[in-house]
C-alpha cells in the first residue's frame, strides 16, 4: 500500500460506517427514494451542492482554466446566478407544492402529476425516458472521473480502474439509498471545500506567487452566453431538486439556501485557483483535468496529498449516487409502477444503471467536462422549463409538460449531434440555449390551446402555501 492509499483508506471508512448507519434507518421504499422527507438544512444544502458540482468541479473546472485562464470563469457566474434563483424561488415552491396533495410526491413526474392531475402514461413514459437517457451519460462522465483517478494516482489500467469505481459507488448506494447518499453527500462536501481552500493555500507557500500571472483568453459574446447559460440548468436537474423536496422543515429554507450558497462561492473560487496555480506550477500536462492531482503530488507530502486527492473522488460519489437513487426512484414509481417488493426493485434497479453507465465510461478519451455539459444541457432543458411553469403558471397541464419535455430533449440531441458534425453555430451556442427556449415555448402554446381546468384548480397560491408552511411550523 502506498501513501496515498493510506488517504484513501481512511475516506472508505468514513463512507463504509455512513451507508451502515443509513441501511439500518432504510426501512420503507419511501425512505429508500427521499429520506422520509427528514434532511436537516445543513444536509440539504450541503448534499445538494456536492451532487450538483460532481467531479468536474475538481477535474473538468481547473483544467479549463488551466488551458484558457480566467475567461472560462463566465461558466461560474452563471452557475451561482441559477443556483441563486433556484434555492430563493424554486426551492421553497417546490418543497411546499411536493406536499400539498393527496400524496407526497417524492419525484418530479410525481409532482407534475399531482400538480396538473394529469394521469396519462405519456408523462410517465417521457419523464423517465429522459431521466434514464441523460443520467445514464451523466453518470458515465462521473466513472470516467473516477478512473482519472485511479488511473494517475495508483497506476492502474483505465479499464479496470471504472471497474472499481462502478462497484464502490454501487454498493453503497444500493445499501442505503437516499439517506446514505445524502448523509455521504454531506461529508464529501465537507472533505471537497476543505481540498479546494487548503491546496492553493499550501502552493502559494512555495515560490510560485513571485511567478504567478492571471492569464485571460477573450471569449466571444456567443461564448460568454453559453457559458453563462449553464446557470439555467440548476432548475431542471431532478438530483438537486429532490435534495428540496426532501428537506423536513420548509421554514429552513433559508438557512439551506446561506449554507448551500456559501459552500458553492467559496469551492468554485477554489477550484479556479487551481487552474490558475497549476498552469504555473505544472506547465505542459498531457491531459490538463489531472492539475488538482499534479500539484498535490508535486506540492503535498504523499498522506496528505491522498486525503486530499480523496476529495475529487468524493466529487465523484456525490454526484453518482445521486444520480442513481434519482433514476431508480423513477424507473421503478413512474416508469413500471412496481408496486411489490419495491425496495428490492429500487436496489436492482440503481445496479442495472451503475452497469449501463459503467459501460459507456469504457472510451477513455472522454472528456468529463464535455461530457456533463451534454447532460446537464439535457436535463436542464428538460426538466427545468416544466418545473417552472409547474410552479409559477397556473394554466400549465399535463399534456403542455410532456410537450416541453420532448421538445427539450430533442432539441438538445439534434444540436449536440449537428454541433458534432458541422460544427459553426451548432458548436458555438451551448445546446441549453436554443433548447430551453423552444421547450418553454412549447409548453406555453400547448397550454394555450388546450385549457385545463382541473390543473388551473390545482395550482397553489402564494397565499395557499404560507397558510401550509404556518401548519408545519405549529405541528
Amino acid at each position: 500500500m502506498n501513501e496515498f492509499s493510506v488517504g484513501f483508506a481512511i475516506y472508505f471508512l468514513v463512507i463504509a460506517v455512513i451507508a451502515a448507519i443509513a441501511y439500518r434507518r432504510t426501512q420503507t421504499d419511501f425512505d429508500y427514494d427521499i429520506g422520509g422527507k427528514s434532511l436537516s438544512a445543513p444536509v440539504a444544502a450541503l448534499s445538494a451542492g456536492a451532487s450538483d458540482m460532481s467531479g468536474w468541479l475538481l477535474l473538468g473546472l481547473p483544467g479549463a482554466i488551466y488551458l484558457a485562464g480566467l475567461g472560462e470563469s463566465w461558466i461560474i457566474i452563471g452557475l451561482l446566478l441559477g443556483a441563486y434563483l433556484n434555492w430563493q424561488f424554486v426551492a421553497p415552491r417546490l418543497r411546499l407544492m411536493s406536499s400539498a396533495y393527496e400524496e407526497e410526491a417524492a419525484t418530479l413526474p410525481q409532482f407534475f402529476r399531482l400538480r396538473t392531475g394529469y394521469s396519462g402514461v405519456s408523462l410517465r413514459l417521457v419523464a423517465s425516458l429522459v431521466v434514464i437517457v441523460f443520467f445514464t451519460v451523466y453518470t458515465s462522465a462521473g466513472f470516467v472521473a473516477s478512473a482519472k483517478l485511479f488511473q494517475s494516482v495508483m497506476g492502474w489500467d483505465y479499464h479496470m480502474a471504472v471497474v472499481c469505481g462502478v462497484v464502490i459507488i454501487m454498493v453503497y448506494t444500493v445499501a442505503g439509498g437516499f439517506l446514505a447518499v445524502s448523509w455521504t453527500d454531506a461529508f464529501q462536501a465537507l472533505l471537497m471545500l476543505v481540498a479546494l481552500i487548503a491546496l492553493p493555500v499550501f502552493v502559494l507557500q512555495t515560490d510560485i506567487p513571485s511567478e504567478l500571472s492571471f492569464t485571460f483568453e477573450s471569449v466571444s459574446v456567443v461564448g460568454t452566453i453559453s457559458l453563462l447559460a449553464w446557470g439555467l440548468g440548476y432548475f431542471g436537474q431532478p438530483h438537486v431538486l429532490a435534495r428540496f423536496m426532501a428537506l423536513k422543515n420548509p421554514s429552513q429554507m433559508v438557512r439551506a439556501k446561506a449554507i448551500g450558497m456559501s459552500w458553492m462561492l467559496i469551492a468554485t473560487v477554489g477550484a479556479i485557483a487551481i487552474g490558475l496555480v497549476g498552469a504555473i506550477a505544472v506547465p505542459d500536462l498531457a491531459d490538463p483535468e489531472t492539475v488538482f492531482i499534479r500539484v498535490a503530488d508535486a506540492f503535498l507530502n504523499p498522506y496528505l496529498a491522498g486525503l486530499l486527492i480523496a476529495a475529487i473522488l468524493a466529487a465523484v460519489m456525490s454526484t453518482v449516487d445521486s444520480q442513481l437513487i434519482v433514476a431508480s426512484t423513477c424507473i421503478v414509481n413512474d416508469l413500471f409502477q412496481i408496486n411489490r417488493r419495491k425496495l428490492f426493485m429500487s436496489r436492482l434497479v440503481v445496479v442495472g444503471v451503475a452497469l449501463g453507465a459503467g459501460v459507456i465510461a469504457i472510451n477513455e478519451n472522454s472528456v468529463v467536462l464535455d461530457v456533463v455539459a451534454y447532460a446537464w444541457a439535457g436535463l436542464g432543458a428538460s426538466f427545468g422549463p416544466a418545473v417552472l411553469f409547474s410552479l409559477f403558471w397556473r394554466r400549465t397541464t399535463g399534456p403542455s409538460i410532456v410537450a416541453g419535455m420532448i421538445v427539450g430533449a430533442s432539441t438538445t440531441l439534434v444540436w449536440h449531434t449537428l454541433g458534432a458534425l458541422f460544427g459553426g453555430v451548432f458548436s458555438d451556442v451551448y445546446e441549453m440555449i436554443p433548447a430551453f427556449c423552444f421547450a418553454s415555448i412549447a409548453i406555453a402554446i400547448v397550454a394555450l390551446s388546450q385549457p385545463d381546468t382541473e390543473a388551473e384548480k390545482r395550482f397553489r397560491s402564494d397565499d395557499e402555501l404560507k397558510a401550509s408552511l404556518s401548519g408545519v411550523r405549529a405541528s
